[in-house]
């Protein structure tokens, strides 16, 4: 009886509309997103930033390589990293420019470096002895003697490109041909996707741009390592790091001083101009406290007077840290002066 009344059981026309109204509600709370099947490459944000870290470093260093061969003062701003396809990225170029196509090494594929002619006649000007400082802009493919002339200036852009990868894995940036119209560098498809990186150079008035293109499916063939270098980042980078600061540190120079902590002598200028070879000042410091050693006006170490020869020394006791700076203050610190054993 129960299951006939179940199955006759018919749905109002207010149930039936009740029914496609929260149809309709859960469609739009979740959108279709479309998915673009001309770019299959494209790489995860999470690398994206990673790239930008890396660029970041290879700008740092590039700045300091180019104003050491322009002989000049020149900024490098990391200005984008972003992933385009082939064909955009070659519609943002100016024409004529100055493009490489860049080898890869060990990995399949080719590279594109970019660099607008407003940076480049400048820059020929200035490996030739100008200033670089010309107002005119040139409009112009660039000469075989020209390329030749800018061969030392990528290889050290690349030089510096190759050793800010090295954190993540080994690449061998080689130039493999240069062309000035884009459209005919037809190196990889026009919808294969690339990592676009946008780089700003300024040398005085001059601002232009230089682009760097890597194929997408080459940076995801390169995920493993990149994530390899992120976990082990805190130890090996920070011991990389760590020899670099100490191999500028040993060149410089401190100032060493050896305090004697006691009271403050006071002596009349009468006393003070008869004073002469002979006399003795009474500095009440007992001989078996220790006395403060300074760097660069810093206590950074206890020692005590020894001689060596007929030289008076200090035979450091104790390095000071900041936790010792109360207790060396009750048993008398302060300094009153520096001076030196007769």
């Amino acid at each position: 009886m129960t299951g006939s009344l179940l199955l006759s059981r018919q749905l109002s026309q207010q149930e039936i509309d009740a029914v496609f109204q929260g149809m309709q509600e859960r469609k739009q709370e979740s959108p279709a997103v479309k998915f673009d099947f001309r770019r299959p490459d494209r790489i995860p944000k999470s690398q994206v930033r990673a790239l930008h870290l890396l660029h970041d470093t290879f700008v740092r260093n590039l700045v300091s390589s180019l104003s050491a061969y322009l002989r000049s003062y020149l900024s490098v701003n990391l200005v984008s990293v972003e992933q385009l396809s082939y064909a955009e990225f070659l519609d943002g170029l100016p024409s004529p420019t100055c493009m490489i196509s860049l080898g890869l090494a060990p990995y399949d594929g080719n590279g594109v470096l970019e660099l607008n002619p407003s940076l480049v006649f400048p820059i020929l000007e200035m490996l030739l002895g100008g200033t670089g400082k010309s107002s005119a802009s040139i409009q112009r493919d660039i000469t075989e003697i020209e390329q030749k002339l800018l061969d030392g200036l990528f290889r050290i852009i690349l030089n510096d490109l190759r050793e800010a990868w090295k954190g993540v894995t080994t690449v061998e940036f080689t130039i493999e041909s240069m062309e000035t119209e884009p459209q005919l560098l037809h190196i990889l498809a026009p919808n294969e996707a690339v990592v676009s990186i946008g780089i700003e150079i300024r040398i005085g008035d001059t601002v232009g741009m230089m682009n760097i293109a890597m194929p997408s499916i080459v940076i995801k063939m390169m995920r493993q390592k990149f994530d390899q270098q992120w976990s082990v980042r805190k130890t090996h980078a920070s011991e990389i790091e760590q020899g670099r600061v100490l191999r500028f540190l040993r060149e410089g120079l401190l100032t060493a001083e050896a305090r004697l902590e006691g009271p403050t002598i006071t002596i009349s200028i009468r006393d003070l101009l008869g004073l002469s070879e002979g006399h003795l000042l009474t500095f009440d410091y007992p001989v078996d406290r220790p006395i403060e050693l300074m760097l660069n006006g810093t206590p950074k170490f206890t020692a005590q007077v020894v001689s060596t020869g007929r030289k008076r020394a200090c035979q450091i006791e104790h390095v000071r840290h900041p936790s010792d700076q109360g207790r060396i203050n009750e048993d008398g610190g302060g300094a009153a002066g520096s001076g030196t054993a007769p």
